[in-house]
């Protein structure tokens, strides 16, 4: 019994609440919550969506702002991925180091980075809630085994 409470333990502590997320666009999108119309009208439903279309245009990705200093992030670049802290942007080039060798320097230019997967490193709550409930119930199973 005392085995399994030491590889639960260790298990816990190799365990992190933090994972790399994609931070998701804002939906700009406008939801039209009319009622539903017993004759739709083609032409004023098609004007209505080019109109739709037309005011929203794709809001352009600023790599800078998502890679400010000091932040912790994946990134991928040219196929590769690459778990980094930006240290600064000289001109068009990233400069960062290496999340576990501090003392590597990576140099990326701006137009290498794939814009759509950087991920932050993000406090993962339903990992953080799957520890929780796990940890009690080891701690009952614990008190059960104890009074038996």
């Amino acid at each position: 019994m005392q085995k399994y409470l030491y590889l639960i333990i260790i298990s816990f502590s190799l365990t992190s609440c933090y994972t790399y997320q994609v931070k998701k666009q804002p939906d700009t999108s406008t939801d039209n919550k009319q009622g539903p119309k017993k004759k739709p009208d083609l032409a004023n439903n098609t004007s209505t969506q080019l109109q739709n279309v037309a005011a929203q245009p794709p809001a352009p990705v600023n790599i800078q702002e998502k890679l400010a200093p000091n932040k912790n992030v994946k990134i991928d670049v040219d196929g590769k991925s690459y778990k980094i802290i930006v240290d600064r942007w000289e001109s068009d080039s990233l400069v960062a180091h290496a999340v576990y060798n501090p003392k590597k320097v990576l140099k990326f230019h701006k137009n290498q980075i794939n814009s759509e997967k950087i991920a932050e490193k993000r406090f993962s709550q339903p990992i953080a809630d799957i520890i929780t409930v796990t940890v009690y119930a080891g701690i009952g199973v614990l008190i059960w085994a104890l009074v038996h």
